[in-house]
């Protein structure tokens, strides 16, 4: 579950991370009052679960509480890669006299989390990952409780020439760490750190990425589910596995891995997936309408894959989702369907009478029918 700013700021906050405090708005006369309640220059933040918020306008300073409004305006509605900006957080300006990345994330491939920390943090911090990789300094953790004090001043020597500054970038280290472990997170990020003339270290922005597995042990962040898309929540509820991408080509796939190697051929023959979409090992023909139904409201969906390898899931429990989600939903978009396992020969049999459903034998058959029917791809 992602978190949006303000409310990574609060987690932050009760960890004794320093930000500056702000407010969220819901409409321009809310920001505008903020604005004059703050006084001076603000900036004006749209509130959405992507990156880049700055680059596709989403980020404005804001001179007075009239401005603010104005600002205001021009975000709420916003569409930022997919995601229309429904709140902004508004915040007192700040004077900056250096900014940082610092973030602690899951390392798959170590199994282990990883501090990553730039002195050349801010906006841009993925292109320094790519053009300049030797300015990215990296630090694995070992469990809960080990990251000494003279590890995270270690990690700030790489951030700044100031020893008093590095003293307070370590402090914050170490506390965005605690924050991480004490919260279950796969990612807690500040992107930037900032340094004000006098010295003062704050958290300027803020980020966090908790495991939904472990959310029962949360509920106070659990109730920032108020925030999930409608598509996430009926995901969650249903038991499904859903992740938004930005392709065309809508993905029903039962196993995480089955569906990252789905992924992995649709992007090999030069397609894109819509999403990451997992039903489980024991479906229902409900789970699949479900699936159905969250795909085929996404407007960038041309055609709809479905690779089903059934062990503990039933293939005729997933035909006969298939077809009720044919009679129930406007289906505007071809269907391939690839079933392979228990029950395949009832799966096959109950789907041949259907005349929008074309079967596939492959995984890989049924990637290159589902990419000519788009008209995309390459050697197919």
């Amino acid at each position: 579950m992602n978190l949006h700013e303000y409310q990574a700021k609060e987690v932050f906050a009760g960890h004794g991370i320093p930000i500056i405090p702000g407010k969220v708005a819901r409409t321009p006369e809310e920001a505008e009052r903020i604005a004059a309640e703050m006084g001076g220059t603000v900036v004006v933040k749209a509130q959405v679960h992507t990156g880049g918020r700055g680059k596709a306008g989403g980020v404005k300073l804001a001179a007075n509480p009239a401005e603010a409004r104005e600002k205001a305006e021009a975000i709420l509605g916003l569409d930022i890669k997919g995601h229309v900006v429904k709140k902004v957080l508004v915040v007192p300006a700040s004077e900056i006299a250096q900014e940082v990345y610092v973030a602690v994330v899951m390392d798959r491939a170590a199994q282990r989390p990883l501090i990553i920390a730039s002195a050349a943090g801010g906006v841009d911090i993925e292109q320094v990952a790519r053009e300049t990789p030797e300015k990215i300094h990296r630090f694995h953790l070992d469990r809960p409780g080990s990251f000494r004090s003279y590890q995270a001043r270690a990690v700030a020597q790489h951030l700044s020439e100031d020893p008093k500054v590095r003293l307070r970038m370590a402090s914050v280290i170490e506390k965005l760490v605690a924050a991480f472990w004490a919260n279950d997170c796969s990612l807690a990020e500040i992107n930037p750190l900032v340094t004000d003339p006098e010295g003062k270290v704050v958290a300027l922005d803020a980020k966090m990425t908790i495991d939904d597995n472990a959310l029962f042990r949360h509920p106070r962040l659990e109730a920032f589910r108020e925030e999930e898309s409608g598509n996430a929540t009926a995901a969650r509820e249903m038991g499904l596995s859903y992740v938004p991408l930005e392709g065309n080509i809508g993905c029903v796939v039962n196993g995480a891995g089955l569906a990252m190697a789905t992924m992995d051929v649709i992007k090999h023959y030069g397609g894109e997936p819509a999403n990451f979409l997992d039903i489980g090992g024991s479906s229902n023909p409900e789970k699949v309408t479900t699936a159905m139904r969250i795909i085929l409201s996404d407007p960038n969906v041309k055609a709809i894959l479905f690779n089903i390898f059934g062990g503990i899931t039933r293939c005729d429990d997933v035909a006969k989702g298939i077809l009720a989600a044919v009679k129930e939903l406007d289906l505007h978009v071809p269907v391939v369907v690839r079933l392979t396992g228990t029950n395949e020969e009832i799966a096959r049999e109950m789907l041949a009478d259907s005349d929008v459903l074309e079967p596939a034998e492959t995984m890989d058959d049924g990637v290159k029918q589902v990419l000519a029917r788009v008209g995309g791809g390459r050697g197919i």
